[in-house]
Formats: structure tokens, C-alpha cells, sequence
């Protein structure tokens, strides 16, 4: 069987992302089934475990970070391999167009989203400041328990733009140029840099390949996603050229290479102030804000309109397939 075309990927892709935000991650599916990223999160914890179950020794940590590479190039691999090979046996079926559209649905994220987010706002509405904490503990690293109401809304909207990027448009993106294994190896890359990408002492040598390789392949995405973004602004009271404004003069404030360039677009979109000082357990992160002169009380009916412009942007994409779709077609 031929592999799939880039026009039949597109088309998928916009059954898949339709079928994702009708569907969602059912819960009553996953509570009996492991979650396909719960196998990658699986074998990625075994290798660190056998591989860097402590913090390299003084002159050892180059010699752990040659074996981080090792272990990134073993898990794309393994990753693309799956991939090529699940689609090829799904397209081997009557039914193989439709199962593929199920299998990347599943790993996109956009629903997902959408209801981890929505969480948070219905918590404050009805349970106040104490239930929204603990809902947003559910989508972001930092401590809950230190966050006022604009700090728990900002964190609610900052996971909303950078999780838009990460969850939806990257997967989408290099299913769109690869397929099932392109889905697959972004996935574990990703999954890989939140579990070993970051730079606590046992990780700073072993993380340091899949926590580059994660800002590689998430370039892309990144920068479309602000795009996508700043587009939707008018939908929530934002104006197009402020959010692409902000997104250009302030992208560069944030640590991360590609975060700021949605959650800069998004602060534009929303005129309010985001990133800024947060603490993470004991450490704490003393960032710039984006879009700093703008308004700082960030507040429920605020996390309201982001999820509005997530709506819209992924509307757009959407649309924006089926431009590229009907081009080629022509």
C-alpha cells in the first residue's frame, strides 16, 4: 500500500480535527484503556530510570548527554516506525481512511483543551477562588496556592495559547506532512521533553537533546499559532494589528523559543498583561510580562474569552486546510 498522499493527509486532517472537537478525550474510554501517550510516557520513564537514575558525577555529564541524544534518536525512530507501520496496516482494511482519522484524532488535543481550561472558569463561578486553584493545578506546573485570582486567570490563559500550539497545531501540522508517523514521533518528542527536557540536576545533561529537539519541531507551529491567534482577536474585542504588535515585540521576553509566540499573541488579543514573576514549587521564575502596559488584572471573564479565541483559531486552521485542500484540488 502506497503511503497516504499530502492532499488525502490534508482531508483527514480536517476529519480528524472535527472529530476531535465533537469527541474530546472521553474519560469512561480511558479508564479502561491506557491512553496511546501513556505508552510513550512508559518506555521514556524506563529508559531514564535504567539509563540516568541519578545525577551525572563531576566530569560525567558530557557523557550523559551523548546518551540523552542516543535515547532521543532510539525514540523517534521507534516513534516513525510505529507510525509508518500502524498506517500502513490501517490502510490495508475496508474501513482504513476512517481509522486513521480516529487514530490522530485521539492525539490531538484541541477538546482536551478546551474542557481543562472551561474547568477553571466553572470552578470560579461556582465554587470560588479555593476550587479554581485546584482546578488549574490540573493544567500548570506552578503553585496553586500562592495565586490570587488574576494569577490563577493568567495561568488558565497562558496554558490555553501554549497548550493551542503544543496539543493542536504542532501534532496537526506534521500529520499534515508526514502522517501517522510524523503524528507519532512529534508526540513522543513532546512527551519525551516534558517528562526528561527539563533542567533540574538529574536531568540538565541526560533532557538536554530531547528539550532541543522539542523547540526544533515546534518552531513551526509556534509562530502559526500566534498567527492564528491574532486573527481571531476581533472575535473577543482585540484588534488584529495589537496582537500581531505584541506578538513580534514581546515573543522574544519569554524563556521558551516558541511559548511566548502564541501566549504574546494571545495577550494582545485579550489586552491584558501575561507571563510574568510565578513560583514553581520553591523556585521562582522572575519573567517579564508580555504586553506589560496593558491591563494586569487578568479575571475569570477573561479565561472566558481566551477559550473564545481558541475557538475561532482553530476554526481558522480549519479553514485554512480547506483553502490549501481546494488549491491543490485546482
Amino acid at each position: 500500500m502506497m503511503a497516504l498522499s499530502f492532499d488525502a493527509r490534508l482531508w483527514l486532517l480536517l476529519a480528524a480535527l472535527l472529530v476531535d472537537a465533537l469527541i474530546g478525550d472521553p474519560d469512561w474510554l480511558w479508564r479502561r484503556v491506557p491512553h496511546p501517550v501513556t505508552w510513550f510516557g512508559a518506555i521514556i520513564g524506563s529508559l531514564d530510570r535504567r539509563l540516568n537514575a541519578a545525577p551525572p558525577a563531576s566530569g560525567e555529564a558530557q557523557g550523559r548527554r551523548l546518551v540523552g541524544v542516543l535515547v532521543v534518536i532510539f525514540l523517534v525512530g521507534l516513534s516513525l516506525g510505529a507510525g509508518w507501520l500502524l498506517e500502513r496496516l490501517l490502510m490495508t482494511t475496508p474501513a482504513g481512511y476512517s481509522l486513521v482519522v480516529l487514530v490522530a484524532a485521539i492525539l490531538l488535543a484541541g477538546r482536551s483543551l478546551y474542557d481543562h481550561v472551561d474547568a477553571v472558569r466553572l470552578a470560579f463561578a461556582h465554587d470560588g477562588l479555593r476550587a479554581a486553584r485546584e482546578a488549574v493545578s490540573q493544567i500548570v506546573g506552578r503553585d496553586p496556592d500562592k495565586l490570587d485570582e488574576a494569577g490563577v486567570s493568567r495561568a488558565a490563559i497562558e496554558s490555553t495559547a501554549e497548550n493551542f500550539s503544543d496539543g493542536l497545531v504542532a501534532p496537526a501540522l506534521w500529520f499534515a506532512l508526514l502522517g501517522l508517523p510524523g503524528l507519532f514521533a512529534y508526540k513522543m518528542i513532546n512527551t519525551a521533553d516534558s517528562m526528561i527536557g527539563h533542567k533540574s540536576e538529574r536531568h540538565l545533561a541526560f533532557g538536554w537533546a530531547a528539550a532541543r529537539l522539542d523547540d526544533l519541531v515546534n518552531l513551526p507551529a509556534s509562530r502559526l499559532s500566534g498567527f492564528l491567534i491574532a486573527m481571531a482577536a476581533p472575535f473577543v474585542g482585540g484588534t488584529i494589528q495589537r496582537s500581531f504588535v505584541v506578538m513580534l515585540d514581546d515573543a522574544g521576553k519569554h524563556r521558551s523559543p516558541n511559548a511566548g509566540w502564541p501566549e504574546a499573541a494571545m495577550a494582545g488579543a485579550l489586552d491584558i498583561a501575561l507571563a510574568g514573576p510565578r513560583r514553581y514549587g520553591e523556585l521562582v521564575v522572575d519573567d517579564p510580562f508580555l504586553n506589560d502596559t496593558a491591563r494586569h488584572d487578568a479575571s475569570m471573564n477573561d479565561i472566558r474569552r481566551a477559550l473564545r479565541v481558541l475557538q475561532v483559531a482553530g476554526a481558522l486552521g480549519a479553514v485554512l486546510i480547506v483553502i490549501i485542500g481546494l488549491w491543490r484540488l485546482s
